[in-house]
C-alpha cells in the first residue's frame, strides 16, 4: 500500500473526523462521528500493517485519539473541578438544605431557651449546677475568660478542629437518624445551662454578647450539618423509585459535599471568634462582623444555590464520575 496514495484518498474524510471532534454535535453528528471513528481506525490498521510506523500514521493516530476522547469523556483538570465545586455542586448541596436547616435552628433555640428558662427560674435546679461560689466565678469571670485566655490563634485552631468535628459527626453519623439529633440536642441543653447560670447572675447581655459575633455562622454551619445528616437518614427510610443503596451513595455523595464545604464556614467562624470576640472592640463592630460573615454564607447558600440548583446541579458527582443510574418507569 502507498501510504501517500491513501492519506491523499482519505484527506478530506479524516479532516471531518477531526473538524467532528471539536464541534458542539447533535445526534447526527454523534452518529457521522462515530461512522468515521471506525473508518479511519480500519485505514489506520492498513497503514500500521503495510508501512508500519509513518508520518501519516502518527497523524491519523492523532486525530484518532481526539475523537476516541470526544467518545468516551475524560477526567477535567484538578481547576476545572474545583471551580465547579465551589460554584455549582458545595451550593446546590446546601440549598436543598435550607428548609431543614431552618426547622433544626427553631428547634435548638426553642431547646436552648427552654432549658435557660427552666433552670433559672428554679433555683434548687440552678443549686444542683454546683457550689454558689463556682457558678458566679463561672458567670463573672470563665465565661468571658476563656474567649482571651489563649492566644487568638491558638484558640480559634482549638474552636475550628472542635465544631469541624462536631459537624463532621452530624453528616457522617447521620444514617443512623439518632446521631445528628442527639448531638444537637446535647449541645443545645448545654448552651441553656450556660444561659441559666449566666441570667441567674445578671450577666445574660454578656453572654449574648459574647455569642454572637462568632455563634451566627457557627450555630448556622451546626444546624447545617445536623440537616444533613437527617437528610442522609431519610435517603434510605424512603428512597423513592430508586433502590435503598443508590439513594443513600447518591445523597451521601452530595452530603460528603457538604461537610468539606461545612470545614470552610467553621473556619471563617473560628477566625472570628479567635480574632474578634474576645477583642477589645466596640460590641457593634464585633456583632457587625459577625453578621457579615454569617451574609456571605446564606447568600452563598441560598442565591448562589438557587442559581446552581436550577441549572440541575443536586451536590453529587456528574454523571461521568458517579456512572450511568439506572433508568426506572413510572
Amino acid at each position: 500500500m502507498d501510504a501517500d496514495a491513501l492519506t491523499d484518498a482519505r484527506r478530506a474524510e479524516w479532516e471531518r473526523l477531526e473538524e467532528l471532534s471539536r464541534a458542539p454535535l447533535d445526534g447526527t453528528g454523534v452518529d457521522e462521528l462515530i461512522v468515521r471513528y471506525r473508518a479511519a481506525s480500519a485505514d489506520l490498521a492498513d497503514l500500521k500493517t503495510s508501512v508500519g510506523d509513518s508520518p501519516q500514521g502518527a497523524y491519523l493516530s492523532t486525530i484518532l485519539v481526539r475523537a476516541r476522547l470526544r467518545l468516551t469523556g475524560a477526567s477535567d483538570n484538578i481547576l476545572t473541578l474545583t471551580g465547579r465545586f465551589f460554584s455549582r455542586q458545595l451550593p446546590a448541596a446546601l440549598y436543598q438544605l435550607r428548609w431543614t436547616t431552618l426547622v433544626v435552628a427553631v428547634v435548638f433555640i426553642a431547646i436552648s431557651v427552654g432549658t435557660a428558662a427552666w433552670i433559672s427560674a428554679d433555683p434548687a435546679l440552678l443549686a444542683t449546677l454546683g457550689p454558689p461560689d463556682l457558678l458566679e466565678q463561672y458567670a463573672e469571670e470563665s465565661f468571658t475568660g476563656y474567649y482571651t485566655e489563649n492566644p487568638a490563634a491558638v484558640f480559634m485552631g482549638m474552636v475550628w478542629t472542635n465544631n469541624a468535628w462536631i459537624a463532621l459527626q452530624c453528616v457522617l453519623f447521620g444514617i443512623t437518624g439518632i446521631w445528628p439529633v442527639n448531638v444537637l440536642v446535647q449541645n443545645a441543653m448545654g448552651l441553656g445551662v450556660s444561659g441559666a447560670v449566666m441570667a441567674a447572675h445578671g450577666r445574660a447581655d454578656v453572654m449574648i454578647l459574647y455569642i454572637l459575633p462568632h455563634g451566627l455562622l457557627e450555630m448556622t454551619s451546626i444546624f447545617v450539618a445536623g440537616a444533613a445528616g437527617l437528610h442522609l437518614f431519610w435517603s434510605w427510610v424512603s428512597p423513592g423509585h430508586r433502590s435503598r443503596a443508590e439513594a443513600l451513595a447518591a445523597q451521601g455523595r452530595a452530603l460528603a459535599t457538604v461537610a468539606i464545604g461545612l470545614v470552610f464556614a467553621l473556619f471563617l467562624a473560628g477566625l472570628v471568634e479567635g480574632f474578634v470576640t474576645g477583642w477589645a472592640l466596640p460590641w457593634p463592630v464585633k456583632i457587625g462582623i459577625g453578621a457579615a460573615a454569617l451574609a456571605v454564607f446564606l447568600i452563598y447558600m441560598l442565591v448562589v444555590g438557587r442559581r446552581a440548583h436550577r441549572l440541575g446541579e443536586t451536590g453529587d458527582l456528574v454523571e461521568y464520575e458517579a456512572g450511568t443510574p439506572r433508568l426506572v418507569a413510572g
